[in-house]
């Protein structure tokens, strides 16, 4: 596929194998301006990068070759998978971010996804549960791409999971209370799907950070970290997709 060369030098220096490569990670940029960002992921002073940069454009840049191991994903899990780098593709998408007036991924930049996600999936038998986002993966520390990110609609093109729950009976158990052995039952249905239970003792809040990333990736509409019947029918929906 045709991308643009723009190389960083943080990267491994010994290359993996193909089969190795079984994510993945869409990132946003989270900073105001896009050279910036790009100056950032090509700085040896900056220890970060990713394999490939989408501009607001829709012009993919190539970062790091893909059979190097980019510096995208950092303290991370997924399932048995830790520190993600080893295993993973890693996507950043020019977005000012939650810190910066946050917007919406604009028609050619998702073009941009789906053409590039396609290619990577066919080319290294990318399976869908996982296709991720930063949050999933470091739910304590990340929220990109966030809950602009148009996940429902890369399902719909084969690209990533989502839930196949009716709009109005989501609706109808939205903010609707549950009782703490059922708070327990979905947290233990964000593990199966592949969220990490590796609690830090210093973080007390991980459990609502955990939602939160939950909920950006599954339930965009309304993201406040609680617990309610739809967030509980969702996981209980995705569990036999994952």
């Amino acid at each position: 596929m045709n991308t643009t060369l723009n190389y960083s030098p943080n990267f491994n220096k010994k290359k993996r194998k193909s089969k190795d490569i079984k994510f993945i990670i869409f990132h946003y940029t989270g900073m105001r301006k896009e050279n910036d960002a790009i100056k950032r992921l090509i700085s040896f002073n900056s220890k970060v990068s990713s394999h490939y940069f989408i501009k607001k454009n829709g012009e993919i840049l190539t970062l790091v070759p893909d059979l190097y191991i980019a510096w995208h994903a950092g303290a991370s899990h997924w399932k048995k998978f830790k520190f993600l780098n080893k295993y993973s593709l890693g996507i950043e998408i020019s977005n000012p971010g939650h810190s910066n007036r946050y917007m919406h991924f604009n028609k050619r930049q998702m073009k941009s996804v789906l053409k590039l996600s396609k290619f990577l999936i066919k080319k290294y038998k990318i399976k869908s549960k996982f296709i991720l986002g930063h949050s999933d993966i470091s739910p304590d520390r990340k929220k990109d791409p966030g809950e602009k990110f148009p996940w429902k609609k890369l399902f719909k093109k084969q690209i990533g999971l989502w839930h196949n729950l009716n709009q109005r009976i989501l609706l109808k158990n939205r903010n609707q209370a549950i009782s703490f052995i059922e708070k327990n039952i979905f947290y233990k249905n964000l593990y199966k799907i592949g969220y990490s239970k590796n609690i830090s003792k210093k973080n007390i809040n991980y459990l609502k950070k955990l939602t939160i990333a939950f909920q950006m990736r599954f339930r965009q509409e309304l993201i406040n970290g609680i617990v309610d019947k739809e967030c509980l029918i969702i996981s209980e929906n995705l569990t036999k997709k994952f």
